[in-house]
């Protein structure tokens, strides 16, 4: 399963430095979304994290700045619906209903559906979705490996999210509060 990690949303002291951290515990790709953040900002956090790591980023903005930085990825949501047509890397997209994934699933490397779970990071942001219904969108194939589990994704339910059969998940609120538990990390990496 992918593990795949989605920045808070304002920017905070030291990030760059967690962001390389996450990467060598084996997170697979870092979705860099600060969707209020001036470009100047954004480039500057671009800027500070190693070169060498940029392949495993995914920007939800600022999509101009992705050639130049070589990032490998673009992440499609309403705000940032629409590819520069240089770019050639890793694409994904946001969808909030199985509808969302038939409709957007050719074309991408995979697809984010949320809220699985009550989310962490966005109070009142609660499951979409009852075990029922994933249980039948997984028997009818909507969710495969190319779907990642987003939305109150804890290490806790991971075992669960993998008989269902996500390709991997996302991680916001659960992974940037326990982001200095090192044990913890390893176990998730272990889990997946």
């Amino acid at each position: 399963m992918k593990w795949i990690v989605i920045t808070q949303p304002q920017a905070f002291e030291h990030e760059a430095e967690y962001i390389a951290k996450l990467l060598s515990y084996g997170v697979d790709y870092i979705h860099l979304r600060k969707p209020d953040m001036a470009v100047g900002e954004f480039e500057s956090l671009l800027q500070s994290i190693p070169e060498s790591l940029h392949p495993r980023l995914t920007l939800h903005d600022h999509f101009s700045l992705a050639e130049s930085y070589r990032v490998g990825g673009l992440h499609l949501n309403s705000r940032q619906s629409t590819l520069p047509d240089s770019f050639h890397g890793r694409v994904s997209r946001s969808c909030h209903s199985l509808e969302e994934v038939v409709r957007w699933r050719d074309g991408v490397e995979y697809l984010f559906l949320s809220p699985i779970f009550d989310s962490i990071s966005k109070r009142g942001y609660s499951s979409a979705f009852t075990p029922s219904q994933m249980q039948e969108a997984s028997a009818k194939g909507l969710i495969d490996k190319k779907v990642i589990a987003l939305g109150g994704v804890r290490l806790e339910n991971i075992p669960s999210l993998r008989q269902l059969g996500f390709g991997g998940v996302a991680q916001l609120g659960d992974i940037w509060q326990r982001i200095d538990d090192e044990s913890y990390l390893r176990e998730i990496r272990q889990a997946l």
